[in-house]
Formats: C-alpha cells, sequence, structure tokens
C-alpha cells in the first residue's frame, strides 16, 4: 500500500515537474526585449540534408543588451542560417556582413508588451490545466486503491498530499509568470 502511494506521488510529481519544464522553455520564448541567445533556440538550420539546431552549427552570443551575433562555424552557412531566422517568424531582421550575422532586437512597444503578458500568462494557464490533470489522475488512483479495499483514511490522507503536491507547483508556476510579467515590462 505504501509503495503504490509513493508510486502515485512520484508519478503526480514528475508528470507536474515537466509541466513547469515545459512553461520554462516556453517562456523563455517570449522576449522581454533585451537581447537572449534562447531567443533562437527553436532555430532549425538545413545542414548537410538535416533540419539541425542554429546553436549547434554557430556560436550565438549577444555583445550587449539589444544584438544578437551568430558565428557560423562554416561561412557558407551564412545564407542557410539568415534564410532560417527569417522564416522563423520571430519578427528579427538578421543582417549578414559576410563574417557573422547580427540581429538588433528593437526595443518594445507598451502595446507589445501588454500582448506579451497576456501570452506569458496564457502560458501559465496551460501549465496549471497540466498540473490539474495530473491531479486528477493521481486521485484517480487513489479512488482505485480505496475501491480496493485500502483504509478510507489513508486515502484521505494520500488525496492531502496530492494537494499540498499540486499546491506546490502552482506556486511555482505563479511564481514563473509574475517574475516573467515584470522582465517583459521592465523598460
Amino acid at each position: 500500500m505504501d509503495e503504490e502511494l509513493e508510486l502515485i506521488f512520484d508519478q503526480a510529481k514528475e508528470s507536474m515537474s515537466e509541466s513547469i519544464d515545459h512553461l520554462k522553455a516556453e517562456l523563455a520564448k517570449i522576449r522581454a526585449g533585451r537581447a537572449n541567445p534562447s531567443m533562437l533556440d527553436g532555430v532549425k538550420v538545413e545542414y548537410y540534408g538535416s533540419l539541425t539546431p542554429l546553436n549547434q552549427v554557430s556560436n550565438v552570443n549577444t555583445p550587449d543588451g539589444r544584438t544578437i551575433s551568430v558565428q557560423p562555424w562554416e561561412k557558407g552557412m551564412l545564407q542557410e542560417i539568415e534564410k532560417a531566422i527569417m522564416n522563423a517568424n520571430l519578427g528579427l531582421n538578421p543582417q549578414n556582413n559576410g563574417e557573422l550575422i547580427m540581429i538588433n532586437i528593437p526595443p518594445l512597444s507598451e502595446e507589445r508588451r501588454q500582448q506579451l503578458v497576456k501570452q506569458a500568462k496564457a502560458e501559465g494557464e496551460k501549465s496549471k490545466v497540466s498540473l490539474r490533470n495530473a491531479r486528477k489522475e493521481a486521485m484517480d488512483e487513489l479512488k482505485r486503491l480505496k475501491n480496493d479495499g485500502a483504509p478510507e483514511d489513508a486515502i484521505k490522507d494520500a488525496e492531502d498530499e496530492v494537494q499540498k503536491i499540486t499546491d506546490e507547483h502552482t506556486a511555482k508556476i505563479d511564481k514563473y509568470i509574475e517574475d516573467k510579467e515584470a522582465d517583459i515590462l521592465k523598460v
């Protein structure tokens, strides 16, 4: 019985942690006005016949808060990288100087900042839905144990533990969203 409960708790924690990891990755894609190499994480480049992440064919750096530089390991990749960045629909305008690609990050308008805050909050809501689904799965497992004759007080304690795990993860999501919102609104 205790092993089954531990397994249920572990599965719930793992599922909820994956949801938070996904949220972190999605929030990293939302730009906050400052240049950040992770803004290009989703960009894939055609490299010897296969789509390869940009950071595996070049160095991606931020020389200052408003610029991203992309230094390909092979000069012949400059046009491919430039094309991939344009096709990624990130709203970025790469400039190829023959040696490397420079991307100037324009300052965000107030309206755009508000849109990004909404986008961040929407990602947070998606993560919370995922948490609720994980909690429901755990509660369904506990209900099954109860129907199989497990002591009612043990199941009640286990349900409280699942709720505690859910609350902890929900607080983490709220904190990430709050931090991202502050980051976006900071001029």
